[in-house]
């Protein structure tokens, strides 16, 4: 009993150590994010000069800008952390496998900012400013413009991250490619509610956010079987050097 509670001591003592160096490492990429906000709002906005209602407005886009940058930096962090905490548990080969997932996690969640702000969030703004531009003057306040942005790329830098949480879970056995298969209609309709939710009421704006969507969770389930085909062969070919062992 005293060696299963020192046990869990360990566990809990570890995962703090790894929540600190998390928090450690957001805070220092959120103090840079904060230094080159100037250089970061003009990558966004160019020569336009935004309104702001009020002196707090000005202090809530560097916190906002620096947080996106913070929040970016820190995701390989945070992978490497939760590799870290779990490598006790892997096999030396899984540990080889899991740890290439870091940077991909990184990667991919660009690609998902990169896919919303280039894509869907010039597709939205568009939609939105000519459906008005008969009834109103519009002026874009800094706050709401920025909210605006992150609104239409931040749940793509996460969605874009499905692949590899898929492959890393599946390693792990917590996850296997058939219970995907099995709730394939059930993703479906939540990422279809997704895209229609984010983007204009038209057809071709909800297919062109759709099919992405639904092709990365195809891609998932295929890399489900992959890993997990891998996994039962490994398996296999341990039990039968044990067999061979003990004849």
């Amino acid at each position: 009993m005293e060696d299963k509670e020192l046990n869990l001591v360990d566990h809990l003592e570890e995962l703090r150590k790894r929540i600190i160096i998390t928090a450690l490492a957001f805070i220092v990429f959120f103090i840079v994010g904060f230094i080159y906000v100037d250089d970061i709002y003009k990558w966004f906005v160019g020569n336009t000069k935004l309104l702001v209602l009020g002196p707090s407005d000005i202090m809530w886009i560097y916190f906002m800008l620096a947080g996106v940058v913070a929040l970016a930096g820190t995701i390989p962090v945070l992978a490497l952390q939760i590799w870290l905490f779990v490598r006790p548990a892997l096999r030396p080969n899984e540990r080889k496998i899991t740890v290439t997932y870091v940077p991909a996690l990184f990667i991919l969640f660009v690609l998902g900012l990169a896919f919303g702000y280039f894509v869907i969030f010039p597709m939205v703004l568009n939609f939105l400013v000519n459906i008005g531009q008969d009834m109103f003057v519009t002026n874009f306040t800094a706050d709401r413009y920025f909210s605006f942005i992150l609104n239409m790329t931040l749940p793509f830098g996460v969605l874009f991250e499905l692949p590899v949480v898929v492959m890393f879970l599946t390693s792990l056995g917590i996850i296997n490619p058939f219970v995907l298969a099995k709730i394939r209609k059930y993703a479906y309709f939540v990422l279809i509610i997704i895209a229609v939710v984010i983007t204009p009421p038209d057809f071709m704006s909800d297919f062109v956010v759709t099919l992405p969507l639904l092709l990365l969770y195809e891609v998932s389930i295929n890399l489900s079987k992959f890993v997990y085909r891998k996994k039962l062969k490994k398996q296999q070919n341990e039990d039968h050097e044990d067999e061979v062992i003990e004849a």
